[in-house]
């Protein structure tokens, strides 16, 4: 009852302390989850370190016994998107922008407790997200900048088409109370919870909430993107929640070999209202399936490897995972689409995003009775692709696209037993270029998405 006293207490404090912007860098997940995994390229399905197994492995938190773990990422993501080539207007349609939010603060938590030596209750609280964007206008400008928004009255555009800034902001909070068993001397298994909340709003966006006549003056047909207009842009924050499980297995089949296992089944989250004509599914945004895998070696006495496999199924969700040309390939020949192809509708537009598979190896050595060396490499080739005329122009507003990242960290144990760890990570500058969907339009040219990323995190743990 005491530790369900605790846990019941940490929960909404740490609630509070998520509820911020999160890391974009396995498509919209972290590339580890506490700060010793992100030491290690977040290499953590078969490791037994810390009180994250409610993002990385339920069943490995019984052999992490009584721990409390509190750590804060500094996030640094560095953004910028361009279009070249367009026709009209003088090359109105061209442009380049930058995104102002390049520094967020990304907390996380965790907390174990042994009930009796074969069983363990405990929570971890983390987040999702990253998907967070502030461009300035980036159209070299004109009269025709503003023809696919006319409300705009003269306003500076940005390179969506929209009216002033253009960006999004995605964040999600995930609650896992967990239990976990050893089944035998050498196995356990375990559970964890999801419980979610995410928080969304998006800005100059007001192309696709427009009345639109392709055929000019007279008789022509007319219609809009949306099949919702007024929640498509510009509505402040909106916010869903929803549930999902986490289940695990962890065995150790010698004294120096380790192995896990982990699936987390697809999220099923409440819908956007204020974003329902932006979203496929009247605002449907759910978080993707994903499942890893992951062995540990003991190399030598004091050196340890781990390696990790994770597939994160992001082209199930029909609005991350169906392409921008669903809404707009019935308007290149003059008509409009209808349902349901508007956005907004079960097959409206999405981001392309495709399926992604993660690599993940780590190495920790023990320097000293006090101290642990970390250092790993991340891989995961980009969700976002330039392969098809509906794989860039969305992903504008969130340019998901590193590939490698490079990773260290450390840890002290310090006189009480408690532990101070430290992590850094590069993600190495990446770009996608691909054809501008809006050649579907008139418009065209190519378009390029740029990302690098850089994280310092830190870390306190209590163990008892």
């Amino acid at each position: 009852m005491k530790v369900l006293n605790r846990l019941l207490k940490l929960t909404p404090i740490a609630a509070v302390c998520i509820a911020g912007p999160a890391l974009a860098t396995n498509g919209y997940f972290s590339h580890g989850y506490g700060i010793k995994a992100k030491g290690m390229g977040g290499a953590a399905t078969a490791m037994t370190s810390d009180t994250f197994g409610g993002a990385n492995n339920p069943a490995g938190m019984v052999w992490v016994g009584g721990r409390f773990d509190f750590g804060v990422d500094l996030f640094m993501p560095k953004r910028s998107v361009s279009r070249q080539g367009s026709s009209g207007f003088g090359g109105a349609y061209d442009g380049t922008s930058e995104s102002d939010s390049n520094a967020f603060l990304v907390p996380e938590l965790g907390y174990s407790q042994l009930i009796n030596p074969n069983l363990a209750l405990g929570v971890t609280v983390y987040g999702n997200g990253g998907m967070n964007t502030d461009y300035n206008p980036g159209l070299k400008g004109g009269a025709g900048a503003q023809a696919f928004a006319p409300s705009c009255q003269g306003a500076p555009a940005n390179i969506l088409f929209g009216c002033g800034k253009l960006g999004v902001d995605l964040m999600q909070l995930i609650i896992a109370p967990t239990a976990s068993y050893k089944i035998n001397a050498n196995h356990s298994i375990g559970i964890s919870p999801l419980f979610a909340y995410q928080r969304f709003k998006v800005d100059g966006l007001q192309a696709f909430d427009e009345t639109l006549d392709m055929d000019g003056p007279g008789p022509a047909p007319s219609g809009t993107f949306t099949s919702s207009q007024g929640n498509v842009t510009n509505r402040g924050y909106d916010s869903s929640t929803g549930f999902g499980v986490r289940i695990g297995w962890l065995g150790k089949l010698s004294d120096t070999v380790s192995v896990g296992a982990a699936y987390s089944t697809r999220m099923r989250m409440s819908a956007f209202d204020k974003y329902k004509g932006l979203f496929a599914e009247g605002g449907d945004f759910d978080i993707p399936e994903n499942y890893n895998i992951g062995i540990v070696v003991k190399a030598t006495p004091k050196a340890t490897v781990a390696f990790d496999i994770q597939r994160i199924n992001y082209s199930a969700v029909k609005s991350i995972g169906n392409g921008v040309s669903n809404s707009l390939l019935s308007m290149s020949g003059g008509s409009f689409p209808v349902a349901p192809n508007r956005l907004g509708d079960t097959n409206g537009s999405g981001f392309k995003w495709h399926d992604q598979t993660v690599y993940k190896v780590g190495g920790e050595f023990e320097y000293s009775n006090s101290l642990l060396l970390r250092a790993g490499y991340n891989y995961g080739k980009s969700p976002v692709r330039g392969d098809t005329i509906d794989s860039v122009t969305f992903n504008i507003l969130a340019p998901g696209v590193v590939e490698h990242h490079l990773t260290l960290g450390a840890t002290w144990t310090l006189a009480n037993k408690s532990e101070l760890t430290l992590s850094y990570m590069h993600a190495f500058s990446n770009s996608v270029t691909g054809p501008s969907v809006t050649s579907l339009l008139g418009v065209g040219g190519t378009e390029t998405l740029r990302m690098k990323q850089d994280a310092l995190g830190i870390a306190y743990s209590i163990r008892f």
